[in-house]
């Protein structure tokens, strides 16, 4: 029997432990849940729970590639090191550095990544790449080209929820390997928001002190060495009430409390945290705004036609790519697009103004 056979699953030590030690926030799940989820398979793609931007077209990873050759261009192209927090399969990289190596731009490669299935896929794409369990060790000599795509959903997520008497931190308990969240102690007040601590019986805050842990650390480094940052994530402004979190397999929606490890758990970005978070630390902030408008500034549509007039068999794909990476139905207007840059650096395409 091999080693992983003979562990017992995830749902049954996470009910062990909470049945010893009572139950756990919603974070802490999450966390083990996610933590388990990613080291244990590919997640992406038609086999896989679900499909990311960079999958549905080689577009996204050019223009993202594009964006970072400008900005890095007009600050008098230095030496920089290319980052990027979990990237998936490597599609990405691959496309933005196809990109940036037209027009000279060679980076360093560096990956921010903990699940070994995942860079095993990446090293075979990226054989020259530098791998990094966090970001605490990325390199300190020279500016950085950030990318986050899809990275800080999968984030663990404080919530809070309220009750007759007040505001309450929001728990998992079980039975047997049965999870559901329940209402824990109650909280002082000051934690919520002033606009918020009104909100009627079972309303839902959530917050992700792990995503302004990263942003504080990321927007430091691009303030103090250079360099400019790509967040690209579904989210909101917040804080606000709303109850985001949600679980993927086979690409439907499921309970995100049954089978931990075994489904994708997400939730909704707060843009307006971590852009505050990321001014405080010294970095200037532009957006969010929508993928679709982002991507048609770049110049998506002459990308598109080029590759419709040069593959007229896939003309057909192409126009459906780009209708789902840009349409408001689609990934649009959900999906948000935010840049930090050092304060010396050239503002970024894309944004307006």
């Amino acid at each position: 029997m091999s080693d992983r056979a003979a562990e017992p699953l995830l749902a049954e030590r996470l009910a062990r432990a909470i049945t010893l030690g009572g139950p756990i926030p919603v974070a802490q799940f999450m966390a083990a849940a996610n933590a388990h989820y990613y080291a244990t398979r590919d997640p992406l793609g038609v086999k896989g729970d679900f499909i990311t931007a960079p999958e549905i077209s080689q577009m996204f990873g050019e223009l993202v590639g594009l964006w970072l050759a400008d900005v890095w261009m007009r600050a008098d192209k230095p030496q920089v090191h290319y980052v990027e927090l979990g990237p998936g399969r490597g599609t990405l990289a691959a496309d933005a550095r196809r990109s940036m190596e037209s027009v000279g731009l060679k980076p360093s490669i560096h990956f921010v990544e903990t699940s070994p299935v995942l860079r095993q896929a990446q090293a075979a794409l990226h054989p020259d790449a530098v791998f990094h369990d966090d970001v605490t060790s990325l390199p300190q000599d020279a500016p950085l080209l950030i990318v986050a795509n899809e990275f800080f959903d999968a984030l663990p997520v404080h919530q809070l929820v309220r009750a007759q008497d007040g505001w309450h931190e929001r728990l998992v308990a079980c039975q047997d390997t049965l999870f559901l969240p329940i209402a824990g102690k109650r909280l002082p007040d000051e934690i919520v928001p002033d606009r918020l601590r009104g909100a009627v019986m079972g309303s839902i805050i959530e917050t992700s002190p792990a995503s302004v842990a990263i942003t504080r650390a990321i927007s430091r480094l691009v303030a103090d060495q250079g360099g400019a940052a790509l967040i690209i994530d579904y989210g909101y402004d917040g804080p606000a009430i709303g109850d985001t979190l949600q679980a993927l397999k086979g690409h439907d929606h499921v309970n995100p409390f049954e089978e931990p490890g075994e489904r994708d758990l997400t939730a909704h970005v707060d843009f307006a945290t971590l852009g505050a978070m990321a001014a405080l630390t010294g970095a200037s902030v532009h957006g969010p705004v929508g993928q679709g408008g982002w991507l048609d500034a770049l110049g998506i549509a002459a990308r598109a036609d080029w590759l419709s007039q040069t593959n007229p068999e896939r003309a057909n794909d192409v126009d459906a790519a780009r209708w789902r990476l840009t349409a408001p139905e689609e990934m649009g207007t959900l999906f948000r697009v935010m840049a930090l840059r050092n304060t010396d650096w050239p503002e970024p395409e894309g944004f307006g103004g």
